[in-house]
């Protein structure tokens, strides 16, 4: 991290923690680790006492959200700085802007304000048609579309692209204006993304050259499921099939569930002499603009959702698969040797569930000795393990001679003492995995 990026950084620890429901001073320590360079397996493992005990599952969780945060910050701040540059920067707009909890209503806030390429929209207003985009917006009681929309009827020899051929192309050029002032307009965006994330389907084809093609997603050549609940595996599969060239595949809503609020959002008025120009203008902007940006957004939003619940799955498999008993179903005490801040015990049954847990200190001056011995000793007493794993990081072998003193101590010669690998617990606690 620079100097200056370290000045300017806001403490989002008092948020995190709220959001997450974790000690704010654990929140504000990892984020700390991690500003340093810390991985999220060393914090866990050997950070703990720094941490009040976070796992690994809120200490990546800490991690993301602060990522989430320091972006959505950073794209607010060159926001600002853009729309300041242009001139453009109201007291409102700012107060909006600086309210903004998620990206996406960030980018909606600021897409009126954009640098554009050239549209059908910006071409309309080229030629003069704003304020007869105006007209069609203000839902005026009286006045007659056609007759005003026939001012604006030009032949212009100089720059032909700038004329206006009749009254059709002048209406069509105004609703242009008006379409994307619809899909603009940060609540209506906010209106369709919610509708599509609970009422949105996902609908795949058959594309058209593969029909009566055999492949491994003919599940999927006719098919549809709701957004909000479609299993991650089969979000993945129907998007393979699409990059197979397999499936034709749509993220879509009904868009008649929706137009009628954003008629309400732009108070359209069935009185109105020029109720049908904004009407027409709200389809178009949905069918042209609104639902085709929403879709990319959306897929965007499920392949990530469809990722992360993969990865669930993925991890909890691995889990099941690395923590599969190597000596079969027998009752098992775990040391994990440590110097300086001792050495935990955990004693396990047959079914690998934790029984009791204890941290001793050997080799810290004979008063720490003679309780270590006490304490394991009653352990090994109450639990009666068949054996007795040590790990042989640092401290290893110090610790198996310990224990073995302990077993000679009680006269327990069935149990057997084993040294286990360690390495791949430290490897990874360093590693960018």
């Amino acid at each position: 991290m620079t100097a200056e990026r370290a000045r300017t950084e806001i403490d989002f620890s008092p948020q995190i923690a709220q959001e997450l429901a974790i000690p704010e001073r654990g929140v504000a320590a990892v984020i700390r680790l991690l500003s340093e360079g810390a991985t999220v397996p060393f914090i866990a493992r050997y950070r703990k006492e720094m941490t009040g005990g976070l796992d690994e599952v809120q200490i990546r969780a800490i991690e993301e959200r602060r990522a989430y945060l320091r972006d959505l910050e950073e794209r607010r701040r060159t926001i600002l700085k853009t729309l300041e540059e242009a001139g453009k920067l109201s007291d409102d707009l700012r107060q909006q802007i600086l309210a903004c909890t998620t990206k996406a209503a960030l980018e909606d806030l600021y897409l009126p304000h954009k640098p554009k390429r050239r549209t059908r929209a910006t071409i309309a207003r080229e030629r003069g048609l704003g304020p007869l985009a105006d007209r069609i917006l203000a839902q005026p009681p009286v006045g007659d579309p056609r007759a005003e929309a026939a001012a604006y009827v030009r032949d212009d020899k100089e720059v032909p692209e700038m004329s206006v051929a009749d009254v059709d192309a002048a209406l069509a050029g105004a609703r242009d204006i008006v379409a994307e002032a619809v899909a603009e307009r940060p609540e209506v965006r906010a209106l369709v993304r919610g509708t599509f994330e609970r009422e949105g389907v996902v609908r795949s084809q058959v594309a058209f050259d593969k029909k009566g093609a055999t492949s491994k997603v003919e599940a999927y050549y006719e098919y549809e499921e709701p957004i909000a609940t479609i299993p991650s595996h089969r979000y993945l599969a129907v998007r393979r099939g699409e990059q197979e060239g397999f499936l034709r595949v749509r993220l879509t809503i009904e868009a008649e569930t929706v137009q009628p609020s954003i008629a309400g959002i732009f108070a359209l008025d069935r009185q109105s002499p020029f109720a049908g120009e904004l009407e027409a203008a709200i389809a178009d902007s949905l069918r042209r603009l609104l639902l085709p940006s929403i879709e990319t957004e959306m897929r965007i939003d499920v392949k990530m959702r469809a990722d992360r619940e993969a990865v669930e799955v993925f991890a909890a498999n691995l889990r099941s698969l690395l923590l599969a008993s190597p000596l079969g179903g027998k009752p098992v005490i775990a040391i994990d040797p440590g110097l300086r801040t001792g050495s935990k015990c955990t004693a396990i049954d047959a079914t690998g569930k934790v029984l009791e847990t204890t941290t001793i200190y050997p080799g810290q001056g004979e008063r720490r000795d003679t309780e270590a011995r006490a304490a394991l000793g009653a352990l090994i007493q109450r639990r009666r393990p068949e054996a007795i794993a040590v790990g042989n990081g640092t401290g290893g072998r110090e610790a198996e001679a310990f224990v073995r003193a302990v077993l000679a101590e009680l006269g327990e010669r069935q149990i057997a003492v084993v040294a286990v690998n360690e390495a791949g617990a430290s490897v990874y606690s360093a590693s960018e995995i």
